[in-house]
């Protein structure tokens, strides 16, 4: 039976509100003039792939490691470094703040119904993220905080996902050592489904259709074959309840 569930947090839980290129394009503005839409989504892109290969689990402290995002997003998409520069000490708070709130993300209309759900099974649900803190301020502006304990977030532990050690984190705070009791949901194949899954968990990759999942951690020229797949959170509580065999929550908790 399935005692804890543990999501990722980005494009699982919750998303951008707008898509980050536009926000950014949009705090840019008044610094730094107007910028290719297409080439800030580019160089957005890029910087952020290259700091987490240069600085995995946001060494230096996430607002350093985000201000360099930043000025390598502006000046990749064509902004005067000068500029940028003279400007970053505006631009960064700007985005910081932003997204620590609803106004930079939203949930996904599923989210709350289905930790709600999986709290009347009497199963516990947690967070693991290779996000900043700032995602937990967001999850707490927007109301899912009080259904997520334990929190394991990567900027805070010093390892990230697929590191076994940050699920096993995770299923310990929990208090479920066992951990094929355990499931975990994300939409990254290699990040949440296969690291989950070598911390011996049971593992579902979520898989939006449409607009909503265009910003999932997919892979060019992944394969799919033998990997369970949902395609929306409802998908996650019906496996854990045909799991768990429709058991009432006394039962499941005396377990």
């Amino acid at each position: 039976m399935i005692r804890f569930v543990s999501f990722d947090a980005l494009h699982t839980l919750i998303t951008p509100r707008k898509p980050i290129y536009v926000q950014y394009s949009e705090v840019f503005r008044p610094y730094l003039g107007e910028l290719s839409p297409d080439a800030l989504s580019k160089s957005f892109k890029l910087a952020l792939k290259q700091l987490q290969a240069e600085r995995p689990s946001y060494q230096s402290g996430a607002t350093g490691w985000w201000t360099e995002v930043i000025r390598r997003t502006a000046t990749g998409a064509g902004a005067d470094a000068d500029t940028v520069d003279k400007n970053i000490h505006e631009i960064v708070p700007r985005l910081m703040r932003r997204f620590s709130s609803r106004e930079g993300y939203r949930l996904f209309d599923d989210t709350l119904d289905a930790l709600q759900q999986l709290h009347k099974m009497g199963v516990t649900t947690g967070l693991i993220t290779n996000a900043d803190s700032r995602i937990v301020s967001a999850l707490e502006d927007l109301g899912a905080l009080q259904y997520l304990s334990p929190i394991v977030v990567s900027e805070t532990e010093g390892y990230e996902k697929p590191s076994m050690t940050i699920f096993l984190a995770a299923t310990q705070r929990a208090k479920v050592t066992n951990t094929v009791r355990c499931l975990h949901v994300g939409d990254e194949l290699v990040g949440d489904y296969e690291g989950a899954q070598n911390a011996g968990m049971h593992t579902l990759l979520l898989r939006r259709p449409g607009p909503e999942g265009e910003g999932e951690r997919k892979e060019e020229g992944e394969n799919l074959s033998g990997v369970r797949v949902v395609k929306g959170l409802d998908g996650v509580v019906e496996w854990v309840r045909d799991r768990n065999g429709h058991v009432s929550e006394d039962s499941l908790l005396s377990e």
